[in-house]
């Protein structure tokens, strides 16, 4: 099955069209808006006007109703950049000069826009030139409408670290702009905290429009609306949306202003701005000011939208949000919760273990996780018997009771679990090659790759009896793509095999090992022809992230690998996506993130 459809360059003028092969149904597997018309640069309304987007897939993560606050502004209408100063007197000119002189950075302690991002490659970020000299406006339009998450957890972690890498700022894009898009895409991605790295990275004097609107939104996934104080003077000279009117409400009563709070919340209702279940929430963190006197009551009745003002201020003032619309607001909502430490540990358990697949945590921040809630007070009981099996994966006295830890957390959901796997992938690590059954091969090595611990799953191809066993087929398989080097010769029959008895997961397997230069010559050519794969890039998209391999762009590369991840699970994965994509990412330096992504695409196919 390929899956493909049109992408516009947006700055490059040409379509990116990805076209159907004939006998496959096509199926749309990049953003939409990549027509031959940008992307709209502020897409969404005010919380005041909340619009109902309800996902109704139930399966494919990113899918969501979360209505983001980023309304744009029309420079060419006067009333669009008009202030209201009910509620401070206007400073002169001599006034705001003085204020300036005051405040401002000089020039020596300014932070550059060249370069943007608090990765260095010293702390495990990508070069300055990762996009090499792509347009910044092609590359922000992929990233705008990009869908996040990605299928792939391992892309996912990629991806961050290419958004988060301080590289060269494009010539044909404005600094602040290209912060605001990195970190919209990480906000989308569920990634809280790093979205709100990214809009620190940029000195609040030099915000664009676009800025100020990604960074509220950075700011509310973070739940920590106080941090739009140092923002909402500036942000409302560009912007009309009710939400910062709020801001400087609640920064009002932060500061112990509480008269001038309540005017500005009491100014607002008068005018209709902020109403119903979104100026409750104003008014509750408002509330929790110094010296307030105010005590509101939040009642979700006749809300069918979780927007970002809604669960950013919800969670700072610990107001519980009902659970349908948690549900339906998409994964990555989930992974803010994860964070937020308003919330007990018993109530963010469902969203760590969302967060630990996306990517989001690490297998080492879920196992921390996992130990404070075991050690609480109250612990849920069908997570305390899920414990007990990793425990004993960790701490069983012998080899054999460590092992008995981990059949019996696999047996629990009758599958492989992702989540299940990170948690033990670190005690898998360090066990001794034993005698093991094909079924308990198979798990070892996924918990291990599932985590990176390459080295440690490579022992493992010395267990060629239980790798032989149709039951361990998929972890020879995964050892085939996963390990830093190919630990055994490959039998032509036995991939042919493997392939014919598998189907989606063979062809991937296939399309793996092709893009990691691991199948040649004569093996390669009858593997892909009884795999029905064809390794020519026959569309833009294939031409575009196989050129930019080439060119050892690795921040281009991994950008376009999430354009090219964007389906609900790795079945729907098209193998020729996949080549190009361990291909490019290969030969980009990026041999690592290759490998584990092959490896993740058998796993959880």
């Amino acid at each position: 099955m390929r899956m493909l459809s049109g992408v516009a360059l947006f700055a490059l003028g040409s379509a990116l069209v990805l076209t159907p092969v004939e006998g496959r149904a096509p199926t749309s597997l990049l953003p939409p808006g990549f027509s031959n018309e940008p992307a709209p640069q502020e897409p969404t309304p005010a919380p005041s006007q909340p619009n109902d987007n309800t996902n109704t897939s139930g399966h494919r993560p990113g899918g969501s109703t979360l209505q983001l606050d980023l309304q744009g502004v029309d420079a060419s209408n006067p009333a669009d950049l008009a202030v209201d100063n009910a509620t401070e007197p206007e400073l002169t000119p001599e006034e705001l000069a003085e204020q300036q002189r005051k405040y401002d950075l000089p020039d020596s302690a300014r932070r550059s826009l060249d370069k943007i991002g608090p990765l260095t490659p010293a702390t495990g970020g990508l070069s300055e030139d990762a996009f090499g000299q792509q347009s910044g406006k092609f590359l922000a339009a992929l990233m705008r409408n990009t869908k996040a998450p990605l299928v792939s957890r391992w892309g996912s972690i990629l991806l961050r670290r290419t958004l988060l890498s301080a590289t060269t700022t494009p010539s044909d894009i404005d600094g602040a702009d290209w912060t605001a898009e990195r970190a919209w895409l990480l906000v989308r991605m569920g990634e809280a905290d790093p979205a709100r790295m990214m809009v620190q990275s940029v000195d609040a004097n030099r915000y664009s429009d676009r800025l100020y609107a990604v960074a509220m939104q950075a700011y509310l996934a973070s739940a920590d609306p106080v941090g739009l104080c140092s923002l909402y003077i500036g942000a409302k000279a560009v912007s009309t949306s009710p939400s910062w009117t709020m801001a400087e409400a609640i920064c009002a009563s932060f500061s112990a202003e509480q008269g001038r709070a309540s005017a500005i919340l009491n100014q607002a209702q008068r005018r209709g701005d902020v109403r119903g279940i979104d100026y409750r929430l104003s008014e509750k963190i408002v509330g929790a000011g110094v010296d307030s006197r105010r005590s509101v009551k939040i009642e979700w009745d006749d809300v069918n939208t979780l927007t970002a003002w809604r669960f950013g201020l919800a969670t700072t003032a610990n107001v519980d949000i009902p659970p349908p619309l948690l549900t339906r607001a998409g994964y990555h909502v989930q992974a803010w919760r994860a964070r937020a430490p308003m919330l007990t540990l018993e109530e963010r358990l469902p969203s760590v273990q969302t967060a630990a697949q996306l990517g989001v945590l690490s297998s080492a921040a879920l196992v921390d996780f996992y130990a404070e809630l075991y050690a609480a007070d109250t612990v849920p009981a069908t997570f305390s018997d899920r414990m007990s099996a990793i425990r004993a994966a960790y701490s069983g006295s012998t080899v054999t009771a460590r092992m008995d830890g981990l059949r019996d957390l696999m047996a629990r959901d009758g599958e492989r679990n992702l989540v299940d796997l990170l948690a033990v992938s670190r005690a898998m690590a360090v066990l001794p090659v034993i005698d093991v059954e094909g079924a308990d091969v198979t798990h070892l090595i996924a918990a291990m790759l599932s985590a990176g611990y390459d080295r440690s799953a490579m022992r493992w191809s010395s267990a060629r009896d239980a790798l032989s066993q149709s039951e361990g087929a998929d972890g020879w398989a995964m050892l085939a793509v996963g390990a830093p080097d190919m630990p055994f010769s490959l039998d032509g029959e036995r991939l042919r095999k493997y392939a014919s008895d598998t189907g989606r997961k063979g062809e991937l397997l296939v399309a793996g090992l092709a893009g990691l230069g691991r199948l040649r010559g004569d093996a390669l050519k009858q593997a892909l022809d009884g795999a029905g794969i064809s390794l020519s890039a026959q569309t833009k998209w294939e031409k575009f992230i196989s050129n930019a391999g080439k060119r050892r762009e690795k921040g281009t590369v991994a950008l376009l690998a999430a354009v090219g991840m964007q389906v609900a699970n790795w079945d729907a994965m098209p193998p020729e996506h996949l080549y190009h994509i361990v291909s490019a990412l290969r030969q980009a330096g990026l041999d690592a993130e290759a490998r584990m992504i092959a490896a993740e695409a058998i796993m959880r196919s």
